[in-house]
C-alpha cells in the first residue's frame, strides 16, 4: 500500500445543462487525465516509485460534486490539490475549500471557452477567502483541441506539485531529538511550535543514554551488526592521524564496534525495525516515525563516548551495508533548524543532503598570503569553506557521474561502481581529541568541483518566526597545495567543500564576502542542483518568508495573493506570510 500522499486532480466545468456542460465533459475530463499522466511520469516519491494521482469521479460543476471530490480525496490520502479547466465555471461553488491542502488552478489558455476567466475569478475567490492558491496560465493561446501541455505550463505544474508534495509528505511525521542543546547552539534549541505550526510535524525526544542502553542490553539486530562491521572493515579506510598520542589498534577496534552500533540503533530509533520484535523488544521495534533526527553529541556525549560522525555521515548517505537506500536525514549537534532545512532539500530532490559549517570566507588576497598562490577560474573572487565533522553525506564526494560530470543522484540511479568510488574517496580519520575526548572517527573527503549546489538555511527570528535564506552556486576545486594549506589551518580530518555562490552584484550577493557576512547561523544545508526556485515556492506554501536569495525574478513562483501586497517581491513575501500565518494554525 502506498504510504505517500497523492496528487488530487479536480476537473471543474460549466454546470449549465442543456448543451453547455454536455459539450465540455470529455474535454474537461481529458484535461484532468493528461495532467495526471504528466505528473506521474515526471515525479517520483522518495522511494523511487512514480507519484500517484487521483482524478475526481466526475467533473465538478457545483457544490455537491465539489464535496464528493473532497470526500474521495480524504479516502485516497490526497495531499495536493490541482484544479484544471478549459472553460468558465462557477468560481466559489467549485473551488477547493480545504485550507491546509496546497492547491493550484490550471486555466487553459484558449479562446473558444473562457478558461482564463474562470482562473482569474477562482483565484480572486481564494484570495478573498484567505485560502491562497497558485495560478497556472500558459503564455500562448492554444486551440481547443490542442492536447499538448506547453513548456511554461509544465514548469509551473512541476514546481507547484514537487513543492506541495514535499509539504504534504512532512505532515504528521516527526523530528527526533537525540539529546538536548549542543554547546549553546540556538538551532539545537528545538522549537516545537515551529515544527508543529509551520511544518505540520511532531517532536519526539530521546536522551542520548538510550543509545548506551540499547548497546548494553543488546537491543539491535546482531546479524545486521556483524554484516555491517565486516562491510566497514572492507570499505571504510582509516585516514590522517593528528593526535599526539594515538590510540592503540585495539582501542580503535572497540570504537569502530560502538560507532557501527550507534548507526544501526539511531536508524532504528528513527524508523523502527520489525526484527526487534522477534528479539522481544516490541516497543523499540516501532521507532519514532522520524523523517529527520538530530544528535546532540557535543559535549556531554563526546567527552565520554565516541562521536556521532560516522553514524551521521553514513545514515545521511544513500548507501550502507544493506546496499542502496533512501538517505536518513540526521543533523549534527542536534541543529533542528538545519535538519529541517536538509529535509526541505531532500524532499524536493530525493537526494542526499550535506550538513556543514559555513566556516570561512577566503578572499583572493588572503589565499595568496596563506598559500603563495592566487585563486583562478570560478574561485578568482574568493570562496567559502563548507566543512563540518558530522553529517556530510558521502554522496558529496562527487564520484557519482552523469555525462562525465560529478552529480548527486537519487539512490535508485546510483551504480555499485559509484558507491565503491565514493567510499574509496572517503577516509575515516581518528577524532581530534581536542574536540572529541571520547574518540570516534570523522569522514574526510574533498568535494569535486563543478557541481551546481544550493546552500540554504532556516532561521528563527523573534517576532517574525522562521525565515529562509538561499544561495545557489558551484563547488570548486583548488590546487593540491592550496587545498592542503587551507584545510590544514582548520581541520584536515573533516570533509571539505569549496563553494562559490552565484553573484548578482547587489545586496547580499554583491560579492562572495557579503554572502558569508549575511548568513544567519553557523550551519547550512547543501542540495545538489540549483533548487532555489523550488525552495521559494515551497516556503510560500509553508508561509515562511525568504530574506535572502540569488534566484532570478522570472523563476519566482508563489500564490497569486502575494501579487496583491506590493510590487516589492521580498516585502510582499514577508507581508503575505505574516497575513496568512503558518499553514497549520
Amino acid at each position: 500500500m502506498n504510504k505517500f500522499p497523492k496528487i488530487g486532480i479536480r476537473p471543474t466545468i460549466d454546470g449549465r445543462l442543456g448543451g453547455v456542460r454536455e459539450s465540455l465533459e470529455d474535454q474537461v475530463m481529458n484535461m484532468a487525465k493528461r495532467a495526471a499522466a504528466f505528473l506521474s511520469s515526471h515525479l517520483k516519491y522518495p522511494n523511487g516509485q512514480p507519484v500517484e494521482c487521483v482524478v475526481a469521479d466526475s467533473t465538478i460543476g457545483g457544490i455537491k460534486e465539489a464535496n464528493a471530490c473532497a470526500d474521495k480525496f480524504k479516502r485516497e490520502n490526497v495531499g495536493v490539490s490541482l484544479t484544471v479547466t478549459p472553460c468558465w465555471c462557477y468560481g466559489t461553488e467549485t473551488i477547493d475549500m480545504e485550507p491546509a491542502l496546497p492547491k493550484a488552478i490550471w486555466g487553459f489558455n484558449g479562446t473558444e471557452r473562457p478558461g482564463a476567466v474562470y482562473l482569474a475569478a477562482a483565484l480572486a475567490g481564494h484570495n478573498q477567502k484567505g485560502i491562497p492558491a497558485f495560478g497556472i496560465y500558459g503564455r500562448d493561446v492554444q486551440n481547443a483541441d490542442d492536447e499538448t501541455i506547453p513548456h511554461d505550463v509544465q514548469e509551473k505544474l512541476l514546481r507547484f506539485a514537487k513543492s506541495a508534495l514535499a509539504v504534504s509528505i512532512m505532515r504528521g511525521k516527526s523530528y527526533l531529538s537525540i539529546g538536548g542543546v549542543s554547546m549553546g547552539i540556538a538551532g539545537s534549541v528545538v522549537d516545537a511550535d515551529f515544527f508543529q505550526c509551520y511544518l505540520g510535524m511532531r517532536n519526539e525526544y530521546v536522551e542520548s543514554i538510550e543509545l548506551l542502553r540499547r548497546i548494553d542490553e543488546n537491543i539491535y539486530d546482531h546479524e545486521e551488526y556483524k554484516m555491517a562491521r565486516e562491510w566497514v572493515r572492507k570499505n571504510c579506510a582509516e585516514g590522517l592521524e593528528t593526535n599526539n598520542e594515538p590510540k592503540t589498534a585495539e582501542q580503535k577496534e572497540k570504537e569502530w564496534d560502538k560507532v557501527v552500533k550507534m548507526a544501526i540503533i539511531t536508524r532504528d530509533l528513527m524508523v523502527g525495525n520489525p526484527k526487534l520484535s522477534s528479539l522481544g523488544f516490541g516497543e523499540e521495534a516501532n521507532g519514532h516515525d522520524a523523517l529527520v533526527a538530530g544528535f546532540q553529541g557535543q559535549r556531554q556525549w563526546t567527552d565520554y563516548q565516541p562521536n556521532g560522525d560516522f553514524m551521521e555521515a553514513i545514515l545521511s548517505s544513500s548507501f550502507d551495508w544493506n546496499g542502496l537506500r533512501p538517505p536518513h536525514i540526521v543533523a549534527t549537534e542536534n541543529d533542528a533548524l538545519n535538519g529541517a532545512t536538509m529535509l526541505l532539500g531532500y524532499l524536493l530532490t530525493n537526494t542526499a543532503q550535506m550538513f556543514s559549517d559555513i566556516r570561512t570566507f577566503w578572499s583572493p588576497d588572503a589565499v595568496e598570503r596563506a598559500t603563495g598562490e592566487r585563486p583562478t577560474g570560478m574561485a578568482q573572487n574568493g570562496f567559502i569553506h563548507l566543512i563540518n565533522s558530522g553529517a556530510s553525506a558521502l554522496d558529496f564526494t562527487g564520484d557519482q557521474q552523469k555525462d562525465g560530470k560529478p552529480v548527486v543522484k537519487p539512490f535508485w540511479e546510483i551504480t555499485d561502481h559509484e558507491v565503491s568510488a565514493s567510499l574509496a574517496s572517503t577516509k575515516w580519520c581518528p577524532a581530534v581529541k581536542e574536540y572529541f575526548r571520547g574518540g570516534g572517527f570523522s569522514s574526510q573527503f574533498n568535494t569535486k568541483g563543478g557541481m551546481p549546489i544550493t546552500v540554504s538555511r532556516l532561521n528563527l527570528v523573534k517576532g517574525i518566526g522562521p525565515v529562509l535564506q538561499i544561495a545557489e552556486g558551484y563547488t570548486v576545486e583548488l590546487s593540491d597545495q592550496m587545498h592542503h594549506l587551507l584545510t590544514g589551518r582548520t581541520n584536515p580530518t573533516w570533509p571539505t567543500t569549496w563553494f562559490v555562490p552565484n553573484l548578482t552584484g547587489e545586496g547580499a550577493f554583491k560579492d562572495v564576502y557579503s554572502v558569508m557576512a549575511n548568513w544567519g547561523a553557523n550551519h547550512c544545508a547543501s542540495s545538489y542542483g540549483h533548487i532555489g526556485a523550488d525552495l521559494i515556492t515551497m516556503a510560500s506554501i509553508l508561509r515562511i518568508p525568504v530574506n535572502m536569495h540569488n534566484v532570478s525574478e522570472d523563476k519566482i513562483y508563489r500564490p497569486t495573493a502575494w501579487n496583491m501586497l506590493g510590487s516589492d517581491k521580498e516585502g510582499a513575501d514577508f507581508r503575505a506570510c505574516a497575513l496568512f500565518g503558518p499553514l497549520y494554525k
